[in-house]
């Protein structure tokens, strides 16, 4: 393993599992939270120049705890059993279960706030910077900091066990837990991050074991896998971004699509159907066409009919204005997606100016189409997406000329 990005990768692969490890074993998660972070900084000076150890994640594990009795130390001579625990070889045992969700639980506890939760956990869970979890949230990176802080304060005065909670909070809990998850899964999926796909699809499979009764944990991950699927296929030689109809489906990954459309055959029907559920039976229609031409665009947009009324929001609409368009035409499509113009948390994303121009450009008007693509290139900071909408755009210029 080489190179500054292999040993990032490790890193946050092993962060959480430390952390969950140090939380079960000593309680305190915010101070073994800090501590887990001075050991990964430890590692990322150390390991490139020394090596990765044999086994990184008791070496990281290692560095914590000695940097968590360091805290102690110096806090109060009252820790010196603590300390004592700490220090015994014994506790550092090679094979501690992984706790990562557990770890996920305890950041939903319900002492913190639901945007709390999901910034604490894409942190301390999926392994995000402080920056990047801010950039999810359209925050200040000094504000996601704060935010963070405070959420580990109040886990730690809410008096939180590192247990999973009994049955009725766990239900509580677990529509933040899953829309965590689907912010994690969509960020890697966004920015073309396996590491954090990857991670987001392991979690749903530890919760999809953990809760198999739970149909929206089933559709959740159905939804990642069908999703993930087209992965090798969005983007070409060049690394630019295709489009879903443009897309060579020869590269979908057949054996992740398989098992996505087999949970969510199993599921469907046996309990209430949820927005999870449906979003990936969206995608599984798509998946299932061998050609674009022969998507099943009636069945999807009825399935957006039904996402719409189980859990409306504005990129709910813009989904169902481009499932509209193709059935009824560009223009019908515009009519919905103009009633987006008046919701401000649209004005914080390029998706429905990315919307608009295409179809406009359906529609015949290349002039206004390769205007809105420009306007949605500046919108975004994401850029292959930026150089997409430009492709776009500079299509058109002929036209518009």
């Amino acid at each position: 393993m080489t190179g500054p990005a292999a040993f990032e990768d490790l890193l946050r692969d092993l962060a959480p599992r430390v952390l969950g490890a140090l939380a079960r074993r000593y309680g305190q998660f915010d101070a073994c939270e800090d501590a887990v972070q001075e050991a990964l900084l430890a590692a990322a000076r150390r390991w490139p120049v020394e090596g990765v150890p044999e086994r990184p994640r008791a070496w990281l594990s290692t560095v914590a705890t000695r940097a968590l009795v360091d805290h102690w130390r110096a806090d109060s001579a009252r820790r010196q059993r603590e300390v004592a625990v700490a220090l015994d070889p014994a506790e550092h045992r090679p094979d501690d279960p992984d706790d990562t969700l557990v770890l996920l639980f305890l950041c939903c506890h319900p002492a913190i706030s639901p945007p709390s939760q999901l910034a604490l956990t894409l942190r301390a869970v999926g392994g995000l910077t402080t920056a990047e979890t801010a950039a999810a949230f359209l925050v200040p990176e000094g504000t996601m900091a704060k935010r963070i802080t405070r959420a580990k304060r109040q886990i730690r005065e809410a008096g939180a066990r590192f247990t999973l909670p009994p049955a009725p909070e766990r239900g509580a809990r677990l529509g933040v837990v899953l829309h965590v998850l689907y912010l994690i899964f969509n960020e890697g999926y966004t920015a073309r991050r396996a590491d954090l796909t990857a991670e987001a699809i392991r979690l749903a499979r530890l919760l999809r074991r953990l809760l198999p009764g739970e149909g929206e944990v089933a559709g959740l991950l159905a939804l990642m896998l069908l999703t993930d699927a087209r992965r090798a296929a969005r983007t070409d030689a060049e690394g630019a971004l295709v489009p879903l109809d443009e897309q060579d489906r020869s590269r979908w990954d057949a054996a992740a699509i398989r098992e996505g459309v087999g949970l969510l055959t199993a599921t469907l029907g046996t309990g209430p159907v949820g927005p999870y559920q449906l979003q990936a039976a969206i995608a599984a229609v798509h998946d299932e066409a061998p050609t674009a031409e022969r998507t099943d665009w009636p069945q999807i947009l009825a399935l957006y009919e039904v996402l719409a009324e189980v859990a409306p929001g504005p990129l709910v609409t813009l989904s169902r204005a481009v499932a509209v368009a193709m059935v009824h035409g560009p223009r019908a499509g515009l009519a919905v997606a103009g009633t987006l113009d008046v919701d401000e948390r649209m004005a914080h994303t390029h998706r429905l100016e990315a919307v608009r121009g295409h179809l406009l450009e359906r529609a015949g008007e290349p002039a206004a189409a390769r205007a809105a693509y420009l306007k949605a290139a500046r919108m975004t900071a994401n850029e292959p997406e930026q150089r997409y909408l430009a492709r776009r755009a500079a299509r058109l210029h002929s036209t518009v000329e």
